[in-house]
């Protein structure tokens, strides 16, 4: 009996899908809607997604367009948008806030790629994670005698091409991102 690699497989694909969301919200210089995931709205006492409470757009290469549907909310998502890691200014005519996004320098293009770079190599972690976690599978399943060691080895080669399957991934991810902050 091989121990069926699916399961692993499928988390380490979860990871990476996780990964690639995650460098959405990495601000590459130009707008993308994707940098306001995860900032929420204090909206009659609930946190609340900008996105769930108001139009948002991007009008042009640097700037994002929020027109929220109730223009009382206004104060509310500028006090959120400051308060987020966004390090942007919202500027607002008390009906649209703007926000522009300013050209990176060469000093801050470089913070962004070791931070991508972090985020890769957590990811690979993770990975490596489940690796280990197939394994002590494969080693549960010879110990209990569902398994033979030729198995065990050959299933633990499976898991490990597995796994350089998609830490290779992620290095690909890794530099067209960090290729994509780097170009602007």
């Amino acid at each position: 009996m091989k121990l069926d690699n699916k399961p692993f497989e499928e988390k380490m694909k979860k990871t990476i899908a996780v990964y690639e969301s995650q460098l959405d919200s990495v601000r590459a210089g130009r707008a993308n809607v994707a940098v306001l995931n995860g900032i929420d709205v204090e909206y009659y006492g609930t946190p609340t997604a900008i996105n769930q409470m108001a139009e948002v757009k991007v009008t042009d290469a640097r700037t994002i367009c929020i027109t929220p549907w109730d223009a009382t909310t206004v104060k509310n998502i500028e006090k959120a948008l400051l308060a987020s890691e966004l390090g942007i200014t919202p500027q607002s005519d008390g009906k649209v806030i703007r926000l522009m996004f300013p050209q990176l320098t060469e000093e801050r293009r470089k913070e962004m790629t070791k931070q991508v770079a972090k985020m890769g190599e957590d990811t690979k972690v993770s990975v490596r994670n489940i690796r280990r976690d197939a394994i002590d599978k494969a080693k549960e399943l010879k110990k209990s005698g569902e398994m033979t060691e030729d198995e065990q080895k050959q299933s633990e080669k499976a898991i490990q091409d597995l796994t350089d399957k998609y830490i290779k991934e992620v290095d690909a991810v890794t530099a067209k991102k960090n290729a994509e902050i780097m170009d602007i």
